[in-house]
């Protein structure tokens, strides 16, 4: 027993429980200090033909202390479950991953000293996984990328722990309104350019949660920004969004471009603050990725492909319209995650993945400021 501030004792449960909300306390402390010392990522502009009155920027998430835009969606989620009294001193996390979300969230595990367990598919990159362990954090292979949520969901129930559940949660952690959210940031950093509000922002979709936080901030900033959805093969947003019909489901488990695509619509998805979808070739995704590498001098993630091969067809748009204005999107993370898949000649041949015809058109296209009919 432990004395009260009335003079009495506390029941042992009492002070338990004070033990728990300290330890709370100091974890929130924690997670917050990550954000106060982590300065804002770069918004890079890619150098396009001088004379043409669309610019592009790439804002680079990659530049985060684990290594990609998942860093502020492990921060949000891992904040949301410690706020909501779902975590505390001895909580297992568990996550369903295709890695980087799993990377940034065994970093805040070990962050707040708690165990972190990551399911991911059997295909996912051996440098995520190394990124993964390398923070602290168990992988958990699953064959079926159709069963990772089921498996973390029963890993979690058998050790007592918190299923973490980013596609559950992702839209609801964030704040959208500001708060230094990527939406904010990209604004802010945009004020001192030559055309200071973007025309389109260009955005995957995984969970669905920055597309959400971005369609979100522009209508409450009351911009004319609009928000374009980039797919990969395999996923069903595309499919989902034409129809209005969220019950759709895509026949593969899984696509290529690792981090977004989806075979089923996510909860966290909100198509209504998307304006226009793309479906992007994953062979137009990775040749997108190294015609990055040759303009910015450094490589990149297949999703940045896709990203940019997005972003780049309405520059061309805008440009064939007569249009003037800005486009930006997101690096979402290095290539040295990808060593293995798509920067590895053999991997690219035994998916049948040919990007030459892709980096070819886009080659043309920097020159002529032309895009090739399909």
């Amino acid at each position: 027993m432990f004395p009260s501030s009335s003079g009495g004792s506390l029941p042992a449960v009492s002070y338990a429980a004070a033990m728990e909300r300290r330890w709370v306390h100091e974890a929130i402390a924690k997670v917050e200090a990550d954000a106060n010392r982590s300065a804002d990522t770069h918004l890079i502009p890619v150098p396009l033909p001088a004379e043409w009155p669309v610019d592009l920027y790439l804002k680079d998430e990659s530049v985060h202390p684990t290594g990609s835009l998942k860093h502020r969606l492990a921060r949000s989620l891992v904040l949301y479950g410690l706020c909501n009294g779902w975590i505390g001193p001895h909580t297992v996390l568990v996550e369903a991953s295709s890695g980087s979300t799993a990377v940034s969230e065994a970093a805040f595990a070990r962050l707040i000293g708690l165990p972190f367990v990551a399911v991911v598919p059997a295909s996912t990159s051996p440098e995520k996984l190394d990124q993964i362990r390398f923070q602290g954090g168990r992988c958990e292979l699953v064959d079926d990328p159709a069963r990772v949520d089921d498996e973390a969901r029963r890993i979690a129930e058998e050790s007592g722990g918190h299923f973490i559940d980013q596609f559950t949660y992702a839209e609801r952690a964030t704040d959208w309104r500001g708060n230094n959210n990527i939406a904010e940031s990209i604004f802010e950093q945009m004020r001192l350019e030559r055309h200071p509000v973007p025309r389109w922002l260009v955005v995957g979709a995984g969970t669905g949660g920055t597309s959400a936080t971005l369609g979100r901030y522009v209508r409450y900033r009351r911009y004319d920004t609009e928000v374009c959805l980039v797919d990969p093969e395999g996923s069903v947003y595309a499919d989902s969004w034409e129809q209005h019909d969220r019950s759709l489901r895509a026949s593969a488990s899984e696509g290529l471009i690792e981090g977004i695509g989806r075979p089923k619509v996510e909860a966290s998805f909100i198509p209504e603050v998307v304006d226009r979808v793309q479906r992007v070739p994953d062979a137009a995704s990775v040749a997108s990725a190294r015609v990055v590498r040759r303009l910015l001098g450094r490589r990149v993630g297949a999703s940045t492909g896709t990203n940019v091969w997005g972003a780049l067809r309405i520059v061309a748009e805008m440009l064939a319209a007569g249009d003037e204005g800005s486009v930006v999107s997101l690096i979402c993370d290095p290539g040295d995650r990808y060593e293995q898949t798509i920067y590895n000649e053999a991997w690219l041949a035994d998916r049948n993945l040919r990007p030459e015809p892709y980096e070819d058109l886009l080659d043309r296209f920097l020159t002529t400021g032309e895009w090739p009919p399909a």
